[in-house]
């Protein structure tokens, strides 16, 4: 998984990169080509043809980081009391 802000993003599954999609990456990639990242997964953007472009990557990574949602905050394991 790839975080920022603690946000999950997106995914390196079998040597191809995956971003989460959002409405402003999509509008941003024009034509989007989606796939799973593994089976059984949601379709993701799948990002080939621009992987090696700095600023393109770094500008769909802002707009989609900036829609997704904040993370849930985690639940803190009960410890049992000793008696």
């Amino acid at each position: 998984g790839i975080y920022s802000n603690g946000k999950i993003f997106g995914l390196i599954c079998d040597n191809k990169l995956f971003i989460k999609p959002t409405k402003s990456g999509r509008d941003f990639i024009k034509n989007v080509v989606e796939s799973p990242p593994y089976e059984g997964a949601k379709p993701s953007f799948l990002i080939e043809e621009k992987i090696d472009d700095r600023e393109w990557l770094s500008e769909l990574v802002r707009l989609s980081v900036s829609e997704l949602p904040e993370p849930k905050p985690k639940r803190k394991k009960s410890q049992k009391t000793r008696k």
